[in-house]
């Protein structure tokens, strides 16, 4: 497993939006050994695709566009004491010709989420959404590069799990991730934080608010026609990844 040089491991962790992908950041950064960065390659994102986001001028204005250094510090040191770098990650902001040495020097694990769960609460943001949008098609190549790669598949975890026994399923995923359970990881104080990225007014909300993972509820999900149609085509994406879940 890489990402773990020089007594760090570092973690990046590709979702896709709409995933409690923050309450991970948040369960993570509680940690004391622990330095979170929020989706450092979104200015990067904007920047090439021109897509007009929430936040869009904040995000350029605050964040390296260029990915290359980004990367660096990827790799870069950590804060004094911190021997695990966190980073969330949106896979569609992995963008064509962004790969290199620096995506070897990370521990990979994937975050998943129920499609037609995922676009309901993304619709309530951004009225349009594409396939590309999910980052499912994202996750899923480069989970199978990484697989062939280094012989056995990296972990993935769905939402759906983690909010049903949050002890349990960050137990397995640290166990997965070779670092120890750390119990300050089932709850943390509310309020925003200075690692948020400057985006968080538009999306962090509820995270904003909470104290932990929220409980886990089935909900009835209604979508409109083309969005029934995009969860369909997401479908066969989320299962690949899905049937290599931890439980």
């Amino acid at each position: 497993m890489n990402g773990g040089m020089n007594g760090v491991r570092r973690i990046a962790m590709w979702s896709g939006p709409r995933n409690i992908s923050t309450a991970m950041m948040r369960s993570w950064g509680n940690r004391p050994d622990t330095h979170v960065v929020d989706e450092p390659f979104y200015a990067h994102y904007l920047n090439e695709t021109g897509l007009d986001h929430p936040g869009w001028e904040e995000v350029i204005a605050h964040q390296e566009p260029d990915w290359r250094k980004v990367a660096d510090t990827l790799l870069g040191p950590l804060p004094a004491g911190r021997t695990i770098f966190y980073q969330k990650h949106m896979a569609h902001h992995l963008l064509s010709g962004m790969g290199g040495d620096w995506i070897d020097g990370l521990t990979h694990a994937f975050l998943i989420r129920d499609p037609r769960a995922m676009l309901a609460s993304y619709t309530r943001t951004r009225e349009t959404v594409t396939l590309e949008d999910t980052g499912l098609p994202q996750q899923r190549t480069l989970f199978e590069k990484l697989a062939d790669a280094e012989g056995s598949p990296p972990p993935v975890v769905d939402s759906r799990d983690i909010l049903m026994d949050p002890p349990r399923m960050l137990r397995r995923l640290c166990e997965a991730l070779e670092v120890p359970f750390d119990e300050a990881m089932l709850s943390w104080p509310p309020g925003p934080r200075p690692t948020d990225g400057v985006w968080a007014p538009y999306w962090y909300h509820a995270v904003e608010r909470s104290t932990g993972f929220q409980r886990y509820q089935e909900k009835t999900v209604g979508l409109p026609d083309h969005l029934e149609r995009l969860a369909e085509d997401c479908l066969p994406y989320y299962q690949a990844l899905h049937a290599h879940r931890l439980t």
